[in-house]
């Protein structure tokens, strides 16, 4: 049986000479004590630490009443608590959900697990909850289908963000034109993956322990992606981005080779090359798990990707170089995005980002080398959810993977060839003339 009672303890006074009333937790021969909001001097207590005070005492009595209460509604779900956990249970039962405080630990335990990625696009959705409240502290009941669709505007409006930039508090303004549809898309998603991790931490359906009680997007309804422009680039696109003249180790020249290196190893990210080590390279094959899916995938995102010729001097320049030179993926990220830029301006390719290496392998495999949906996914280390269950049952097959590299490496080496015969006739007639 569950009990609790107020204690005072000599020992616990403090430099102004006041006690703290503490609310002891009895249960399963164990107790834990947390704080009040009462405190009491020594003339309100008796020679045996009781408080005698009849105001005090009628306070801490109708507290104590309605923790009694929360017991005794729990009924036998009372033996699934320990002491600890029901003095949890008790002291944070109406307290309020801190959103904003909550996203950044929520962030903090991202980082711990290496997915930085998530990690970077949740907190864009804090700092932007910030701006809208204009507050860095929102209550969770604050996040309702009606805040939601403001939000939704607020997002898609011109606005100027304060962020801060340096260790010191230094800030930094920066201009938004606002949110595309597929913008607004992502935000809104993750902001529900948020608010559903507060509510798997505060809520505990087993013990009927509701600290959020609503749930704002069974009417607000974030929808599917809508449709993106196409993010590939030509074959002849990648051969412009590989040949163009880079001055040795600047941005562009980095984000070059990371771009190539990409393309060559099945579309690999940015931040598998970044945590890479020399350990995951054997037998000629790069064995790695794929850290944007690694956590929440059973089989860890695991791939094996074959290390082609054209991938062997830009494997061993940068492998365990990167972690180096960059102090985080957050700063490689950005000096890679610096450096597509220059690479655009340079070779006049309209768009390309690193990520797009990935898209232009992926699209060259299925459209003009016909691979199959599936090896490409494969390739990629995608999962299909319509298949989760017969990929049990088949052991992963890496040769598969390295037809589909193969073949999409291959028609960039034809295309070389061409162009190479090309230039070589028109040499000729050049010296004919």
């Amino acid at each position: 049986m569950a009990t609790v009672s107020a204690k005072v303890f000599e020992h616990h006074k403090k430099t102004d000479g006041t006690y703290n009333v503490k609310i002891c937790v009895h249960h399963k021969s164990d107790r834990r004590y947390f704080d009040t909001v009462h405190y009491v001097v020594k003339k309100q207590l008796t020679a045996k630490m009781r408080i005698k005070d009849s105001f005090v005492n009628d306070l801490v009595d109708e507290q104590l009443k309605g923790y009694r209460k929360v017991i005794s509604e729990l009924g036998e779900k009372i033996n699934f608590f320990t002491a600890e956990s029901l003095r949890e249970y008790l002291r944070e039962k109406d307290a309020d959900v801190d959103f904003i405080k909550f996203c950044q630990m929520h962030i903090e335990q991202l980082k711990k697990e290496h997915r930085i990625g998530t990690a970077g696009t949740h907190r864009t959705v804090r700092n932007s909850l910030i701006d809208y409240f204009k507050r860095d502290s929102v209550s969770i009941t604050e996040i309702n289908s009606n805040m939601l669709v403001s939000y939704e505007r607020f997002l898609r409006g011109k606005r100027t963000m304060t962020r801060i930039v340096t260790e010191d508090g230094q800030t930094k303004e920066k201009a938004s034109n606002g949110l595309s549809d597929s913008g607004v898309h992502c935000h809104m998603r993750d902001l529900r993956t948020l608010f559903n991790a507060a509510c798997n931490m505060y809520n505990n359906e087993d013990l009927g322990i509701y600290r959020i009680k609503h749930y704002p997007f069974k009417k607000y309804k974030v929808g599917s992606a809508p449709l993106t422009k196409k993010r590939n680039n030509s074959l002849e696109e990648v051969m412009t981005i590989r040949d163009c003249l880079t001055k040795v180790g600047s941005r562009a020249e980095l984000a070059k080779e990371i771009y190539m290196l990409s393309f060559y190893l099945c579309g690999m990210n940015a931040v598998d090359f970044y945590h890479l080590t020399k350990k995951d390279v054997r037998n000629g094959r790069i064995d790695y798990n794929r850290a944007k899916t690694q956590g929440r995938r059973k089989d860890n995102a695991f791939i094996s990707i074959k290390v082609i010729e054209e991938a062997k001097p830009l494997l061993e320049k940068y492998i365990e170089k990167l972690s180096i030179r960059y102090s985080t993926y957050g700063v490689l990220d950005t000096a890679l995005s610096q450096g597509m830029k220059q690479l655009r301006i340079q070779t006049g390719i309209p768009a390309a980002t690193i990520y797009w290496a990935r898209h232009t392998f992926a699209t060259v495999a299925r459209n003009a080398c016909r691979i199959s949906k599936d090896d490409v996914a494969l390739a990629l280390n995608h999962v299909d959810d319509e298949h989760r269950t017969t990929d049990i049952y088949i052991e992963k097959d890496w040769s598969i993977v390295d037809d589909v590299q193969i073949k999409v490496v291959g028609l960039l080496r034809r295309l070389d060839m061409k162009m190479a015969a090309k230039q070589k006739k028109e040499t000729s007639l050049e010296n004919v003339a």
